[in-house]
């Protein structure tokens, strides 16, 4: 059966902000505690230096919310009618008196080592680990490393000075650990009982004949792009992919290489999720240029989802579609942190871009249900250091299966003049609301596995007809996917 994964959420949420008698606690919820699988090393020395991200206020957010929603509703007059970066900067750029206090609390903490970006409402800062300490008074930072990454955080709850905490909505680098994410490998695991549905495995002929993706769906417009980002020290490798492409790209155009690859791409082995992703993302969406973001966190003190968001607001020429097969649990965020990410997510979309997230079988019970859609996510081939590898499984496959997909209908869209997807889903939901089921196949049948915790697993979210908690609205058909899609703005209804 098809496990599903959805694109990305608008939601808002209420911040507050609780004072005390050194200044305020921004982040007064935000959890402390030190994740599995991490230990402390031990507290960091007074020179030792750290990067903290301000997140400062900005502007009209509430304007942006309105135009997201006017530029992706299929039946606007608005729809499709992007902002540029410079656009989109003019808008919600932090005010002067922002700017101003903020740059001035800094300095006066002889804080000289900080980068912007276009949008102004980020800033990056080195400082000593004692500085830092001052800036924010309450925070004791210590190294913690879980065997593979060494990180620089704070056990404790930080505070700003009362003057400055109108302007900022957050401080990254003082809390948040990456979570874990995995690629199944059915293959190395230490039971290697068949299975009754056994098969050969997923390759990309295999997706293309499932999804009615004929020879001649595959990129031909200039304009057309898709990425991917990676995380934590996943690398891909170019030889790879040229190997993939030669024993399972046969039958339809492609490339042989990522087309530009942002940040570092080092590493001497490649990593199954980044292959995975690159591989899926490049057979699916055929014959269209790829870039990879390649977010390594490297440095002690980074949020390396942080920085891919920083990235998307500092370039004035991204792809228009963006796999991401990484994600964080609500519950151990902050509420300043989401709704923040939230805005930044609304930015993505006013300049027209469409970003895809695979899904988790934990979800938020006062919030909207996902997944939105599905695909294939069992028993994927990949190359990975130069070895065909099988039984490659997860939501983490079929991301970068549905992003090409879309890739590909932006590809036809840009033929006929139309503007990219962008925010797909309000196009998604009209689709539905008006009947026109054929572009999914809809899943009835099977269930998936609850996860209670780590030690007990139980039946969870069973496929029905329609939506449902599983598959969403279900598999893509793709040319009835793509005649809904290039209608262009619907009629009233």
């Amino acid at each position: 059966m098809a496990s599903g994964r959805c694109s990305f959420v608008v939601f808002c949420v209420c911040s507050a902000v609780i004072s005390s008698s050194h200044g305020v606690y921004l982040e007064p919820d935000q959890n402390v505690s030190l994740p599995n699988g991490w230990i402390h090393v031990g507290r960091v020395s007074a020179s030792d230096e750290v990067l903290l991200t301000f997140s400062l206020k900005q502007q009209n957010t509430d304007k942006l919310k309105e135009l997201l929603e006017q530029v992706s509703n299929p039946h606007s007059i608005q729809y499709g009618k992007y902002l540029t970066l410079d656009e989109l900067s003019n808008l919600i750029r932090p005010s002067e008196e922002t700017l101003k206090t903020v740059w001035t609390w800094l300095k006066n903490h002889d804080v000289q080592n900080c980068s912007t970006i276009q949008t102004l409402d980020f800033l990056r800062c080195f400082m000593s680990a004692s500085t830092a300490e001052k800036l924010l008074p309450g925070s004791e930072f210590n190294r913690y490393t879980n065997g593979r990454h060494i990180l620089i955080r704070s056990p404790v709850k930080y505070e700003v000075a009362e003057e400055v905490a109108e302007h900022i909505d957050f401080v990254g680098g003082v809390h948040r650990f990456p979570q874990k994410k995995t690629v199944i490998s059915k293959a190395w695991k230490a039971s290697q009982n068949i299975e009754a549905d056994f098969h050969l495995g997923v390759t990309p002929a295999v997706l293309r004949k499932r999804y009615n993706l004929t020879a001649s769906a595959v990129g031909s417009h200039e304009n057309s792009s898709q990425a991917v980002a990676q995380f934590l020290e996943q690398y891909f490798h170019q030889m790879d992919l040229s190997e993939f492409m030669t024993l399972f790209g046969s039958s339809f155009v492609h490339h042989n290489k990522v087309s530009k690859v942002i940040g570092s791409q080092g590493g001497i082995k490649a990593g199954l999720e980044a292959s995975l992703d690159v591989e899926y993302i490049m057979s699916a969406g055929a014959n269209i240029t790829t870039w990879v973001f390649s977010n390594t966190g490297r440095h002690e003190s980074q949020e390396p989802f942080l920085d891919w968001m920083m990235l998307l607001s500092n370039m004035s020429s991204i792809p228009w579609v963006h796999s991401v097969s990484y994600g964080d649990d609500e519950d151990s965020l902050s509420l300043a942190y989401l709704d923040r990410i939230n805005i930044e997510f609304m930015k993505s979309g006013v300049r027209g871009l469409t970003l895809l997230f695979a899904s988790a079988t934990y979800y938020n019970v006062s919030g909207r249900a996902y997944p939105d859609v599905a695909a294939l996510s069992d028993n994927y081939w990949i190359v990975s250091n130069l070895i065909p590898i099988p039984w490659i499984s997860g939501t983490s496959a079929s991301t970068p299966v549905f992003s090409g997909i879309l890739a590909l209908i932006n590809d036809r869209r840009f033929q006929k003049g139309l503007p990219a997807l962008g925010f797909v889903n309000p196009l998604l939901y009209s689709l539905q609301e008006k009947g026109i089921t054929g572009a999914f196949f809809d899943v009835t049948t099977g269930c998936q596995l609850g996860c209670l915790d780590e030690k007990v697993e139980g039946q969870g979210f069973c496929a029905s007809q329609s939506w449902d908690p599983v598959t969403g609205w279900g598999t893509p058909n793709y040319p009835e996917l793509l005649k809904a899609f290039l209608a262009g703005k619907l009629a009233d209804p």
